[in-house]
């Protein structure tokens, strides 16, 4: 055999290994080799097609590489947005969301309200769309705008028919669950090798649905449970109603949802259903309470990405004892320094905890923590573990814990503000650790939701210098042949981490305002920004209008201190400039909505009768109203309720047109 005989042979070997390894990695999502290993194969064969290029293969690596991506899911976008559950933790969360719920009805006690109670199953939420009775499509919830199409791979869930039976309405979206069974997943990770384990039912739901070998997933013991409506073109009256539907469509709603009509009922039903949660043969987080008329729901509407008819009461923390084995200091993104315990190990709740948080340095002289003692820490679902109380001191340590006058990371000077028990690095844009914090946040799943990108990455980046701040990692493709050659990296990987950041590149004006890290700028203050301004620059010029800001309903005083002190600083103003080469970002437009108050700015004073104030104003926002908090030439109406004060006086005086509470209603269209 000549050389170039030897040299076909092994690119033919080296076409059917790189092949197979893809197909493992991509499509099985259980690779054989590491990322090393196949990156000399790859590396192998570049090498031999550069010397030979007269042997290159029709079937090359080199021309199908990278044709598959791990998350090559279609896109799916859903007809009315996917909603988040607010948290209860208490018996008073759930008396305060009640009472939350009865204030802004305008009721006097929550006689009216019957309640659904259902247990919170830890699955993966979907989206089922049918039309006609036929099941079109069904996605995950993604970012509750833009799921992945997964039609095919829940064909063989039995509880999602294909067809539903007569009365079917033209269009609905049924919402639910997907899970396995802890029986079920016992048995399918007996069948697995140590390596392809899931951690949980919940990780294994999900890596079972999101599957692009579709027979894997259908393979697999998926079950569904719907708990939800999204649009539909039908109204039902009440949850129970929807649900007896759905009974007589074969898509059986949780048998262990109850119908309640109080509080004390709601508790009782709560301590009995987490009494027999190890009992129930799927794994649950907590219990979901929802208002079951859906014409309240309506009327309660949203605040942000939450509802305000429903909660999710989340079960006891779970507990353990453990020894502090040093504390030391983590400073995010905000500059606030955190004390951390350094822990002795200990499972809690299948998961091994070895950090804690201490809040604060007030809350370590309080529960008089130190070193050596022995501990009770608590972790409440996703929250991050945190030291209770002292069990037992360890009486050889009679020091306290003295708080930093310095930065632990950076050195500079420490401060306190006023009403607040947390510590600040005052070297805002220079400290490194609230560099790494702001590009964490930038990447994270609620802000620009990059796919590979997490802590672990960022800190090994910007310790290398390939990062120093958030636009850089726009700019990671230059240091490709440094990067690959990382622990942990590879050509594979890094394609992967690039791919996810160019599909990151489109982004809605919301969310673009909440990756900037703004303090005091969660989700819901971004997306008030966003709806009052609607365009970055109009947002940039804004910014430094003291009245401005404050006339925006929703708004409260340290928001809009951060605000004008963000947009005032010359390196954020330099990073949006750059950003905004980078990114497409998706403004609202400007809705034609067909109604007296559309586009027009509204002022509410005194009490009204027949709503509360915040749903008058609410519905008006949903007519295309803006709310403003104080009278001004801009104002276009004053809505007047009883006792109003000395707005009317200044509505006349500037000639803006007052309406009492019957002539909004009137106009309103109610």
């Amino acid at each position: 055999m000549d050389k170039e005989q030897k040299i076909l042979k092994r690119l033919k070997e080296l076409a059917v290994l790189i092949k197979k390894h893809n197909h493992n990695y991509h499509t099985l999502d259980k690779p054989k080799i590491s990322d090393q290993e196949f990156d000399k194969l790859v590396k192998e064969n570049d090498v031999l097609e550069k010397k030979y290029p007269k042997l290159i293969l029709k079937d090359s690596p080199n021309r199908i590489y990278g044709s598959k991506i791990k998350n090559n899911f279609t896109k799916i976008q859903h007809d009315s947005q996917m909603f988040s559950l607010a948290n209860a933790f208490d018996d008073n969360d759930i008396k305060d969301f009640i009472k939350r719920s009865v204030k802004f009805l305008n009721l006097h006690n929550d006689d009216d309200f019957q309640y659904i109670c259902e247990p919170k199953i830890d699955g993966l939420s979907l989206n089922l769309v049918y039309k006609n009775g036929n099941l079109i499509s069904a996605g995950t919830r993604g970012d509750g705008f833009i799921g992945e199409d997964v039609t095919e791979n829940i064909l063989n869930i039995k509880n999602i028919p294909s067809k539903l039976k007569k009365d079917f309405p033209e269009f609905i979206e049924i919402r639910g669950e997907v899970f396995l069974n802890k029986s079920d997943f016992e048995k399918l990770n007996s069948e697995l090798d140590n390596k392809s384990k899931f951690a949980n039912p919940r990780n294994a739901a999900a890596g079972s649905l999101r599957q692009l070998d579709i027979s894997i997933s259908h393979s697999r013991p998926l079950k569904f449970i719907p708990h939800g409506i999204g649009k539909c073109s039908y109204n039902f009256d009440k949850i129970e109603n929807y649900y007896d539907q759905l009974k007589y469509w074969n898509i059986a709603p949780n048998n262990l949802s109850k119908k309640c009509q109080s509080v004390e009922e709601i508790i009782k039903f709560y301590n009995q259903i987490n009494q027999k949660r190890s009992a129930i043969d799927y794994d649950i987080d907590g219990l979901v309470v929802k208002i079951n008329s859906f014409k309240l729901q309506e009327r309660l509407g949203y605040v942000g990405k939450n509802p305000r008819w429903a909660i999710a009461i989340k079960f006891s923390a779970e507990k353990a004892n453990t020894i502090i084995q040093s504390i030391d200091y983590q400073v995010g993104r905000t500059g606030a320094i955190t004390p951390v315990a350094r822990l002795q190990p200990v499972n809690l709740g299948g998961v091994i905890i070895s950090n804690a948080s201490l809040h604060n340095f007030d809350e370590i002289n309080k529960k008089n923590i130190n070193i050596l003692d022995l501990v009770e820490i608590e972790r409440a679902g996703d929250v991050i573990p945190y030291v209770t109380r002292l069990v037992k001191k360890n009486s050889k340590l009679n020091t306290k814990i003295k708080p930093p006058r310095n930065c632990p990371i950076c050195k500079s000077n420490v401060l306190k503000e006023k009403d607040e028990a947390i510590l600040r690095c005052s070297n805002t844009y220079g400290c490194s650790s609230q560099k790494i914090g702001r590009i964490i946040h930038f990447v994270s799943k609620k802000s620009l939701n990059i796919d590979g990108f997490g802590e672990k990455q960022v800190k090994q980046l910007f310790n290398l210098k390939y990062i120093n701040k958030v636009e850089d990692i726009f700019n990671l493709e230059k240091f490709r042949s440094e990067i690959v050659e990382l622990d942990g990296w590879g050509e594979l990987s890094f394609s992967n981490l690039i791919n996810s950041i160019n599909n990151s590149k489109k982004i809605s004006f919301d969310k673009f305002i909440y990756s900037l890290g703004i303090r005091f700028i969660g989700e819901v203050n971004a997306e008030i920004l966003a709806n009052e301004f609607k365009d970055l620059d109009v947002l940039i010029s804004s910014s430094s209008n003291i009245s401005v800001l404050e006339n925006i309903d929703g708004l409260g005083p340290k928001a809009i201190s951060s605000i004008i002190d963000f947009f005032s600083n010359k390196i954020n103003k330099e990073t949006i400039k750059n950003l905004k080469n980078h990114l497409t970002i998706i403004f609202i437009e400007n809705e034609t909505i067909d109604n007296f108050f559309s586009n027009k700015h509204l002022v509410f004073t005194g009490t009204l009768s027949e709503l509360s104030r915040d749903e008058a104003k609410y519905l008006a926002k949903t007519k295309g109203a803006k709310i403003l908090s104080s009278i001004s030439k801009k104002t276009d109406f004053l809505i007047a309720g009883e006792k109003a004060g000395s707005k009317i006086d200044k509505a006349s005086q500037l000639g803006v047109k007052i309406l009492n509470e019957k002539e909004f209603l009137k106009k309103i269209n109610l």
